[in-house]
């Protein structure tokens, strides 16, 4: 009985559990099926998502809430510094605005309470106070002038399509305004089909806008298979290539030609206020390509004068007669206290400025110049950013009528009133060349004897100019002297006094058989004797030093050379120029 109680009592143990055994078994069989069943249930939503995307283009649109400013074809509206402001049908932009996009040298003159903004060949005077704009020395009645909110000056831009050129658009259903550059080149194309238009040319991207068949679209670029396109109401976005047609140029592309190809060889020809200019008939200075008069200077009064005359015209007529531009200096070339004080008291006045500007550009369109080579020196170091402006507003008036703006500056080593006046860095931006006059590295003043340009101070002045002030390189024309100095030395070795020669007169002024060494971190000869009780130095100009010079006008792909002056040289400079320049 007891062995029987106990298998009776067994036998249901073994059956539930082989029955436990057996429902797990189905449960998990049914979790599986129903896992399989959810994850294709979700597949197919996804599936039935993505075709609808496909089948329905309209899906997502990208409509705008606020003003979007499109610039060339860009979508600048995140890198507004101030709302863009609508009334009365005019557009207005911030200052800040405008220099941000347009001329980061935008400013207000106070003395006439306008605004004062230049872009390329143009510079505007904008009132205030009137609807009048001085476009190149032009008044423009306009239906706006500028406004101050909150502290902020607005600029109808709308009413300055001419300043900047540029084409303004304004599609008010989208909120979008499109300004394009009339200078850059422009094309568009026929939409052959209704489309889509995505942000991207991934598989799943956003649409942006639809174009219907027949639209004209603004074609930006294309990589074969998609095209980036500007839709009719401004939208930015992608379709494939082949639904365009017809595609044509609205505009091209219009590049700036330089007024002379290849290097730049530019002698400078001087002659004082009181001289007359050389006669040169009959001559030629082969591989010059432009010459610089000294024409035009700025009296001790202040005033504009020009040195012209009979002989300056036919000076002209025998540069043009033989292929050279000419570019004539405008110096400030009078006695240095007056110097300074004249020149500043030019410089820091706008309507002083501006008539000196306009005399400037009567004098090139009566002389039928091709440029103009400003050279003011001895200024005053806290006049370097009205300088500046005087070269800013100068260049686009000059640009204007096909002149070229060289503008003279020093080595950034040196004294107040010698180098610290000059901002080089926005003098090079906006003038079509810059000249760095390597030379008087050791000037007349200077109380040591010494080079007056040698080869590793040229060349370290040359990264400063390209690196440290970032001038573009094919901007920057290199001056070198045709000329050096006799240095003498008492017996205490103190410099009593320096002379000038010029290099064609090196060898008459040296005793005959003096010794000749070489310097090699100068690229030149250097000589030293006795005279008496005095030590003579010099360190030679010649071929070989100006070669050396010339050398990194390649070396550093620079514009060019410019030489002081004609007349110094020896023979064999000009056929070394030549072939070094045209390497």
């Amino acid at each position: 009985m007891g062995r029987g109680r106990r298998e009776l009592g067994k036998e249901p143990k073994v059956k539930n559990v082989k029955k436990a055994k057996r429902m797990s078994a189905e449960e998990v069989e049914k979790k599986k099926k129903l896992i399989v069943r959810t994850g294709i249930t979700i597949l197919a939503i996804i599936v039935l998502f993505i075709i609808a995307m496909i089948a329905n283009n309209y899906i997502i649109l990208d409509n705008n809430t606020t003003t979007n400013l499109i610039i060339n074809n860009k979508n600048v509206t995140s890198n507004l510094r101030n709302e863009i402001i609508q009334e009365d049908g005019v557009i207005y932009l911030s200052e800040d605005d405008i220099a941000n996009f347009f001329d980061k040298y935008i400013y207000l003159e106070e003395e006439n309470n306008k605004v004062i903004t230049t872009y390329n060949k143009k510079i505007a005077e904008v009132s205030l106070e009137e609807n009048v704009i001085n476009i190149n020395g032009a008044d423009k009645t306009t239906s706006a002038h500028a406004i101050e909110r909150d502290g902020v000056i607005y600029i109808p831009i709308s009413e300055m399509t001419e300043v900047y050129d540029i084409e303004i658009g304004n599609i008010e259903e989208t909120k979008i305004i499109t300004m394009d550059s009339l200078d850059e080149e422009q094309k568009k194309a026929i939409v052959t089909s209704n489309l889509a238009v995505k942000s991207s040319t991934n598989f799943i991207a956003r649409t942006v806008d639809r174009v219907k068949e027949g639209e004209t679209v603004v074609v930006i670029s294309s990589d074969g298979s998609y095209s980036r396109i500007r839709t009719e109401n401004g939208k930015i976005g992608y379709i494939k290539t082949n639904k365009l047609a017809n595609e044509y140029a609205v505009r091209e592309d219009m590049p700036e030609e330089k007024q002379v190809e290849g290097k730049i060889n530019m002698t400078w020809d001087y002659y004082s206020e009181v001289g007359s200019a050389p006669d040169r008939s009959g001559t030629t200075i082969d591989g010059v390509n432009v010459v610089s008069p000294a024409f035009f200077y700025i009296d001790e009064n202040g005033n504009f004068r020009e040195n012209v005359g009979e002989s300056g015209e036919a000076y002209i007529d025998w540069a043009h007669g033989n292929g050279y531009k000419v570019w004539p200096m405008v110096s400030n070339a009078v006695a240095a206290k007056e110097s300074l004080e004249i020149t500043s008291e030019i410089m820091n006045s706008y309507e002083n400025r501006k008539e000196l500007i306009e005399e400037i550009v009567d004098a090139c369109v009566a002389y039928d110049l091709d440029g103009i080579n400003i050279d003011f020196e001895n200024m005053k170091q806290e006049d370097a950013d009205v300088y500046s402006r005087f070269i800013i507003e100068l260049t686009p008036r000059l640009n204007e009528i096909g002149m070229v703006v060289s503008v003279d500056v020093t080595a950034p080593d040196g004294g107040e009133t010698w180098s610290m006046c000059f901002d080089r860095n926005v003098i090079g931006d906006v003038a079509d060349y810059i000249v760095f006059m390597a030379y008087d590295q050791n000037g007349i003043s200077s109380t040591t004897a010494g080079t007056t340009a040698g080869y590793n101070w040229i060349k370290l002045n040359l990264v400063k100019f390209l690196q440290t002030e970032e001038i573009d390189s094919d901007k920057l024309i290199l001056g070198i002297p045709f000329y050096t100095r006799l240095w003498t030395e008492d017996a205490n070795g103190e410099v009593v006094r320096s002379s000038t020669v010029s290099m064609e007169d090196i060898e008459d002024v040296l005793p005959d058989g003096v010794q000749k060494n070489w310097d090699d971190d100068l690229k030149q000869y250097y000589v030293e004797y006795q005279d008496g009780d005095y030590t003579r130095k010099m360190w030679i100009e010649d071929i070989e030093s100006l070669k050396a010079k010339v050398s990194l006008v390649n070396e550093n792909d620079l514009a060019g050379v410019a030489s002081w002056q004609k007349g110094m040289e020896t023979d064999d400079v000009w056929p070394m120029l030549k072939e070094e320049l045209e390497q």
